[in-house]
C-alpha cells in the first residue's frame, strides 16, 4: 500500500516525460502517447482515491530527502484525489470527442504540438492539486498558463492569435498579482510550504501583528486567481478563447483551466490562510458581490449572442458567478456546493462543446442559430447530448445542476444576511439559463423541409460513445450525488 504514496508524484512526472518523449514523435504516436498516458494517470488517481478513502486520512509525498521547512511537498487526501481522476476523465473525453475535428483544425506538421501541450497542461493541473507548497503552486501556474495559451493559438485562424494574446495579458496580471500575494505572504511568514505558512498566520492573526499587510495579501491572491478564473468583470478574454479555439481545447479550457485555479483558491483559503481569517478579511464578501454579477451578467450576455459557442462561452462566465458565490456565502455548506459545482460544470460544460461542433457540422459549419435550425435531427446524438446539456445547466432534476443549485439554495437559506440576495440571484439566474438554453434546444428540434447531411452513431462511432459517455457521467453526478458530497466533505475536513 506505501507504493500507492508514490502516485501523486508519479503522475505529474509521467505527464512531463510524456510530453518530452511526443516532442520527438510526428503524427500518431503523439497521439497514441497522449492517450496511454491519460488512461494511466486515471488508473494512478484512481487508485489514489481509493487508498485515501480506505484510511480515511490525507497523506504527504516529500520529494527528496529534505523535509518541511525547507524541502517540497505533495499532499493528497480524498478531494485532491477525486479531482484528478475527474480531470483525468474529462481530459480523455474531450479529446475523444475532437479529435477527428482536431485534423481539420491543426496543421498536420503541428499536430504533435498540439499532444505536447495537452501532457503539459495534465501535469500542470495535477501539481495544483497535489502541491503542498505555494511556490510550486505558483509555477506550475505559469506552466498551466503557457500550456492554454498555445492550445487556443494553435488553430492559426487570426481570431485565436488575438483570442490568445488577450488571454496571456489577462492571464499575465492574474499571475502577477499572485506572486506579489506569495511573496508578500513569505515575508510575512518565512515559509513557502502550504502547512507551515498556515501555523504561522494563525499566530500572526492571534498576535494582531501585521494586519494591513495580511489582508492586502489575502486580497491580491483572491483577485489574482479571479482573473486567472475569469470572474466577472475579468472575463473579456474568455468568450473568443473559448470560441475560436479548437473544439478539445474549448472543451478543456472551459472545464478544467478555470477549475485548476479555482481549486488552488479553495486551497488557499483552507489551507494557507484559514478559513476563520479569510472570513474575517471581508473579502468574501468581495468575492460574492462580483459572484453575483458574474451570474446575471454572464448570462444576459449569453442571451444576446447569436453564435453558439460563444453562448456556451458567456454561460461559463455565469457559472463560475455560482462558484464565487458559494464561496462568498463563507459557510462550509456553501463550500461543498462550490467544489460539487466544479464537478458539474467542468462535466457538463465539456459536453457542451462537443456536442455543440456535431451540431454545427450538419449546419454548413455555420454556428450562428439560424442555420442550426433543425440540427438535432440531422445529428442525432449530438442534439441529444446538447439537450442533457442544456436540462444540467438550466437545473432540471436527474441532471448534476440540479444537485448544484439545490446545494446552492439549501446553503444560502443558512446564511442569514446574505440569504436574500443569493436566493433571489440564484432564482433569476435560472431563468435567464432557461431562455438562452431552451431557445437553443428549440431552435436545433425545429423541423425544416429542407433536408442537409445527416449524420449517424455509425458514421462517427467514437464520437457517438463520447457522448454518451459525457451524459452517463452528467446523470451520475446527479443521482448519486449524495456519496460525492460525502466525499467532498470528509475532503475539506482533511483540509482543515
Amino acid at each position: 500500500m506505501d507504493l500507492i504514496r508514490n502516485f501523486p508524484a508519479i503522475s505529474i512526472l509521467l505527464c512531463l516525460f510524456a510530453g518530452i518523449i511526443s516532442s520527438g514523435f510526428h503524427g500518431k504516436p503523439a497521439k497514441y502517447i497522449n492517450l496511454v498516458l491519460i488512461l494511466t494517470v486515471t488508473a494512478l488517481s484512481a487508485c489514489t482515491l481509493g487508498y485515501t478513502l480506505h484510511t480515511g486520512e490525507a497523506f504527504v509525498y516529500v520529494v527528496g530527502k529534505f523535509s518541511a521547512p525547507w524541502g517540497n511537498e505533495l499532499r493528497a487526501g480524498v478531494l485532491e484525489a477525486a479531482m484528478a481522476l475527474f480531470f483525468c476523465v474529462i481530459m480523455l473525453l474531450s479529446i475523444c470527442g475532437g479529435v477527428k475535428k482536431l485534423v481539420g483544425e491543426v496543421a498536420e506538421e503541428k499536430r504533435f504540438l498540439y499532444y505536447v501541450l495537452t501532457d503539459l497542461l495534465l501535469s500542470s493541473l495535477l501539481a495544483l492539486v497535489y502541491t503542498n507548497d505555494l511556490f510550486t503552486a505558483y509555477v506550475f501556474v505559469e506552466i498551466n498558463t503557457i500550456a492554454a495559451c498555445g492550445l487556443i493559438m494553435i488553430r492559426q485562424n487570426g481570431r485565436t492569435v488575438e483570442a490568445a494574446a488577450r488571454y496571456m495579458i489577462m492571464s499575465l496580471l492574474g499571475s502577477g498579482l499572485l506572486l506579489l500575494g506569495i511573496c508578500m505572504l513569505y515575508d510575512i511568514t518565512g515559509h513557502l510550504l502550504m502547512s507551515n505558512i498556515r501555523e504561522s498566520v494563525i499566530q500572526i492573526a492571534a498576535s494582531g501583528a501585521y494586519p494591513i499587510p495580511l489582508l492586502v495579501t489575502i486580497a491580491l491572491m483572491s483577485v489574482g486567481l479571479a482573473i486567472k478564473s475569469a470572474l466577472f468583470p475579468f472575463h473579456t478574454w474568455l468568450p473568443d478563447a473559448y470560441g475560436y479555439s479548437t473544439v478539445s481545447s474549448a472543451a478543456m479550457l472551459s472545464s478544467l483551466v478555470s477549475k485548476g485555479y479555482l481549486f488552488l483558491l479553495i486551497k488557499i483559503i483552507y489551507r494557507v490562510i484559514g478559513f476563520e481569517i479569510f472570513h474575517d478579511s471581508k473579502i468574501i464578501n468581495v468575492l460574492f458581490i462580483f459572484g453575483l454579477m458574474g451570474m446575471i451578467f454572464g448570462s444576459l450576455s449569453a442571451i444576446k449572442e447569436n453564435d453558439v459557442r460563444r453562448m456556451i462561452s458567456f454561460s461559463s462566465v455565469a457559472q463560475i458567478g455560482y462558484i464565487y458565490m458559494g464561496i462568498g456565502l463563507g459557510t462550509k455548506a456553501a463550500m461543498i456546493a462550490s467544489v460539487f459545482h466544479i464537478l458539474s460544470h467542468a462535466a457538463t460544460k465539456s459536453m457542451l462543446f462537443i456536442a455543440a461542433i456535431g451540431l454545427t457540422d450538419v449546419s454548413g459549419g455555420s454556428r450562428k442559430f439560424q442555420d442550426l435550425t433543425g440540427a438535432a435531427y440531422r445529428h442525432k446524438i449530438a442534439g441529444v447530448t446538447f439537450t442533457a446539456g442544456a436540462l444540467s445547466m438550466v437545473g432540471i432534476p436527474m441532471f448534476s445542476g440540479f444537485i448544484s443549485k439545490l446545494l446552492f439554495a439549501q446553503a444560502a437559506v443558512a446564511n442569514q444576511g446574505k440569504m436574500l440576495p443569493a436566493l433571489i440571484v440564484l432564482a433569476v439566474s435560472t431563468i435567464l439559463n432557461a431562455i438562452y438554453f431552451m431557445k437553443t434546444v428549440i431552435r436545433i428540434y425545429t423541423p425544416v423541409e429542407e433536408k442537409g447531411e445527416h449524420i449517424t452513431c455509425r458514421q462517427e462511432k467514437l464520437y457517438a460513445l463520447t457522448c454518451i459517455c459525457f451524459i452517463v457521467l452528467n446523470v451520475i453526478l446527479g443521482v448519486l450525488s449524495q456519496p460525492i458530497v460525502d466525499w467532498i466533505q470528509a475532503g475539506l475536513d482533511m483540509f482543515a
